[in-house]
């Protein structure tokens, strides 16, 4: 017999999920026929699975240390110690969540099983900081991100420390009962602020979308706000400071949308012009699209705890994002303003 404690990181979480994840190697079916002989208990009382768990809950397993082996046996999950934690840039941080400052060139998420991504880098923090419930992460909840960000775009990153915390930041990312500002250097002279909207068609052979104003089969509607900022010039070339409210949030939608009005971002390879790509990659070293995700500001959406409500997170831009900036003329005082 074994008894398993609830912690603050898997409350919220339902039963038959956590003894899952306990014993991955173990057929649903055996989890709801150990409960229906009461071979696994909640708090001493027989259970269904759909159950809620909550911090302090204790799970009785009337099972032989044979079995519960065999279920459990993990392999162990590989992830980058020696400090990694210290690359992160932390904006805001309780026991539920954590808010970072992507740089450039980290993934959101895994793309192949040999990847180092945000989610590895959070946990391997969380694991150093002992908030994992010692020292093998393969035996612990793991933290997730709750949005998602390219490779080569910069910004914020939101991610649950615990269930509760990854359920209630989930949910207010895909209700989009938040609003998402980022920043972006864009070719051309944008004087008015505007709404674009349209429909994006993704193509996974090619990595890249297309934007459309007629719905087509497998479209998305999309809706992408923009405030010019500020101006400045290159090679009698005028570029805009743009302001980027992202209403819905599809893969690729800022980079596509203001390339469909004729005013991609600087450094794009994929939606940008070619001969402004090289400018900047000459003049500045840039090879990556300027796109930051820079601001979330939270309403007060009734689902996500009061403690959550009117908050707002900014990150800081990159030190090449400034320097671009300084070497364009632009004012950037008019981000602290």
């Amino acid at each position: 017999m074994q008894v398993l404690k609830v912690t603050s990181q898997d409350e919220g979480q339902r039963l038959d999920r956590f003894l899952a994840k306990f014993m991955p190697k173990a057929p649903k079916s055996f989890f709801y026929k150990m409960m229906r002989k009461k071979n696994i208990v909640l708090n001493g009382k027989k259970v269904e699975g759909n159950e809620k768990i909550a911090a302090g809950d204790e799970i009785k397993l009337f099972l032989s240390d044979a079995t519960i082996a065999e279920f459990s046996e993990k392999t162990f999950v590989n992830i980058p110690l020696c400090n990694s934690f210290m690359t992160l840039d932390i904006i805001y941080e309780d026991d539920d969540i954590i808010v970072i400052n992507k740089p450039v060139g980290m993934l959101s998420q895994k793309a192949d099983k040999n990847d180092i991504s945000v989610v590895e880098y959070i946990n391997s923090y969380l694991l150093q900081k002992q908030e994992m419930g010692g020292t093998d992460i393969s035996q612990a909840f793991r933290a997730g991100v709750c949005n998602r960000l390219d490779r080569n775009t910069s910004g914020l990153i939101v991610a649950g420390k615990s269930v509760k915390g990854l359920q209630y930041m989930g949910n207010i990312f895909r209700q989009r009962e938040l609003k998402k500002y980022y920043l972006c250097i864009v070719k051309g002279k944008i004087e008015k602020s505007a709404s674009l909207n349209g429909y994006l068609v993704k193509h996974e052979n090619h990595n890249n979308v297309t934007i459309t104003q007629n719905e087509t089969a497998g479209s998305s509607k999309i809706i992408t706000e923009y405030m010019p900022l500020g101006y400045g010039k290159l090679l009698d070339n005028i570029y805009t400071l743009l302001k980027v409210h992202l209403v819905t949030g599809k893969a690729h939608q800022i980079r596509a949308h203001l390339k469909s009005i004729g005013c991609p971002i600087v450094g794009d390879a994929k939606y940008g012009y070619k001969d402004v790509y090289q400018i900047f990659k000459h003049k500045f070293g840039l090879k990556h699209q300027l796109l930051h995700a820079w601001r979330l500001e939270f309403g007060n959406y009734s689902k996500i705890p009061a403690k959550y409500h009117g908050m707002v997170f900014e990150a800081p831009l990159p030190k090449e994002f400034e320097n671009i900036m300084k070497g364009l003329d632009m004012d950037i005082s008019i981000l602290r303003r």
